[in-house]
């Protein structure tokens, strides 16, 4: 295994152009664990730990610029405000060392459909940043993600960065584990409300062969939200309606049964936290409406 050391971005494209096999590797919580247990015997390494501007992310006016290898420690500091969703579901990465190590890049080049960050990037809206010496393209979250640990990149193409619509409103994740630290997903459920647009978008996670959306849920609720006058009022979202969310929302999985929860289990699991997360955006909703209100 030849070990490859790029001193700059162009470097790091241009040592990829030339190696299309190279796996990536900056804050290694993934790779390593594939390579310890054999599970992947790559002929090349590419080490982007001194490209520091993967490390680096800029707030715009509407989205927010995430390097590739920001830390989910850096999210969850920094950027609780605009990527909430993101933000939560950074605390429930692994321990606090591999939440110093590790990165969104990371989890989108393993495209494991466990990974704890994918859920939040559907829900909130991304686009991920790819590269190579041909150019520089932005490729839709919903588009990213093409089979079990694969994805839209082409061989010769690192992802540079992650663009993240900044939060407009409440969103939510929750995480479905057999211990709460240091566990792989059973499942997870992301959601997040857009007043802007008056839409709303969920993310599933460890419940299909790659993350996915929940649309049909998403469209019945938009809808309902809508008709309802739910928007404007900020009133309680009834029973009926949260309860069948939560049975669309599990509907859109698509499990397996293994070692951590049987596919029974998974979209039960699904369906509840669909219904609780509805519930916790909602109020928040409901609550900032009602802080404006008295404020006015």
């Amino acid at each position: 295994m030849d070990f490859l050391r790029p001193a700059s971005w162009e470097e790091a494209l241009a040592a990829k152009a030339e190696h299309p096999t190279a796996v990536p590797i900056a804050g290694g919580t993934d790779v390593m664990v594939e390579i310890n247990f054999d599970h992947r015997r790559p002929e090349y390494l590419l080490d982007l730990n001194r490209i520091d501007e993967l490390s680096e992310w800029e707030v715009g006016q509407e989205s927010v610029r995430l390097g590739a290898s920001v830390p989910y420690s850096a999210i969850m500091d920094h950027l609780r405000t605009e990527l909430p969703g993101l933000a939560l579901a950074s605390h429930t990465v692994a321990s606090p060392q591999i939440r110093n190590r590790g990165g969104v890049g990371g989890n989108l080049g393993t495209a494991s459909p466990a990974g704890d960050a994918h859920p939040a990037l559907l829900a909130a809206g991304a686009e991920v940043e790819a590269e190579s010496v041909r150019g520089t393209r932005l490729i839709p979250i919903d588009a990213f993600y093409t089979g079990v640990k694969r994805n839209a990149l082409e061989p010769d193409e690192l992802i540079r960065a992650v663009h993240i619509r900044k939060a407009d409103g409440p969103q939510q994740y929750s995480k479905v584990g057999t211990r709460n630290a240091m566990v792989i997903a059973v499942c997870a459920f992301g959601l997040a409300l857009h007043p802007e647009t008056r839409t709303v978008r969920t993310g599933i996670g460890s419940a299909a062969p790659t993350p996915v959306r929940a649309k049909e849920a998403e469209a019945f609720l938009n809808a309902a939200l809508e008709e309802g006058g739910f928007w404007e009022s900020g009133k309680i979202i009834t029973p009926a309606l949260a309860k069948q969310f939560a049975a669309l929302a599990s509907g859109a999985c698509n499990p397996i049964d293994d070692v951590r929860g049987t596919a029974k289990y998974r979209r039960h699991a699904v369906g509840i936290m669909a219904r609780r997360t509805l519930g916790w955006t909602w109020e928040q909703y409901r609550g900032a409406g009602r802080t404006l209100e008295g404020a006015a």
